[in-house]
C-alpha cells in the first residue's frame, strides 16, 4: 500500500493500528461478559483454550511460545462463548506452552463463574480447576486412566459433553478465519490487542 500510493509505511502502520486502537477496548472484561450473560437468563458458558500459531523467532526468549502439544510456534488464549457459540471474552495471550488450566486459574475463572452464578462446559485440559466436587460450575467430563476404563455411562457423559461443547469449537474456527492472523508475531500485547478487535469484529458479523 505504501510503495503503490507514494505514501510511507509508517503512515500505513498508523492507518492499521488506529482501529485495532479503537476496537480492542470494546471487548468486555470477563466479569462483565459473564454478569451479561446471567442477566439475560443463560445458565453455562463453553470454555476452551487455543494456539494461534506466530511466526518464529530464534533465541532462547522464543523457547516458552513452542507449544509441545500442537508442535509449532504460537500464543496461547482462553476463550469463552455462550451455549450458542457467540464468542463473549478472551484472554490476554501468553506463551504458546501455557496449558489451558494454567491460564483458567491465572484469570480467576472460577471465581468469576461462582460470582455470576454460571456453570462452565469444558474439555480435560481442565480437569481439576473446580476444587468443589460437591457444587462443581466446571463441568469436564471423565477421563480413563491406564488402570481405570470409562464406564459405559461415563462414555455416554462424555458424548453428551463434546455435543455441548461443539459450538466453541465452531467458535474458534470463525475467529481464525481472519486472515491476519497468519503473519501474528510473537508480541504478546500486540496480539492480545489485535485478538480483542477481532473478536468485535466477529460480534458484528454474528449479531448482524
Amino acid at each position: 500500500m505504501a510503495g503503490g500510493n507514494d505514501i510511507s509505511a509508517t503512515t500505513v502502520r498508523r492507518w492499521r493500528d488506529e482501529p485495532i486502537a479503537l476496537l480492542a477496548p470494546q471487548a468486555p472484561r470477563l466479569d462483565r461478559a459473564l454478569k451479561k450473560i446471567a442477566k439475560r437468563g443463560g445458565e453455562v458458558v463453553l470454555v476452551d483454550g487455543t494456539l494461534v500459531a506466530t511466526q518464529r523467532r530464534t533465541g532462547n526468549a522464543n523457547r516458552p511460545n513452542y507449544s509441545g502439544k500442537h508442535h509449532t510456534h504460537g500464543l496461547h488464549f482462553l476463550a469463552l462463548t455462550d451455549e450458542k457459540g457467540r464468542p463473549i471474552w478472551i484472554s490476554a495471550a501468553r506463551p504458546g506452552r501455557t496449558h489451558d488450566i494454567t491460564a483458567a486459574r491465572r484469570d480467576h475463572l472460577l471465581a468469576h463463574l461462582r460470582a455470576a452464578g454460571l456453570g462452565a462446559l469444558a474439555d480435560l485440559g481442565f480437569l481439576g480447576l473446580d476444587d468443589d466436587p460437591d457444587d462443581p460450575v466446571v463441568v469436564t467430563g471423565f477421563k480413563a486412566t491406564r488402570y481405570r476404563k470409562l464406564t459405559t455411562s461415563q462414555k455416554d457423559a462424555n458424548q453428551a459433553l463434546a455435543a455441548g461443547r461443539a459450538p466453541v469449537e465452531h467458535s474458534f474456527a470463525h475467529l481464525k478465519n481472519w486472515r491476519t492472523l497468519t503473519k501474528l508475531r510473537t508480541n504478546p500485547a500486540r496480539a492480545t490487542h489485535l485478538l480483542r478487535a477481532l473478536l468485535v469484529l466477529t460480534n458484528l458479523q454474528v449479531n448482524r
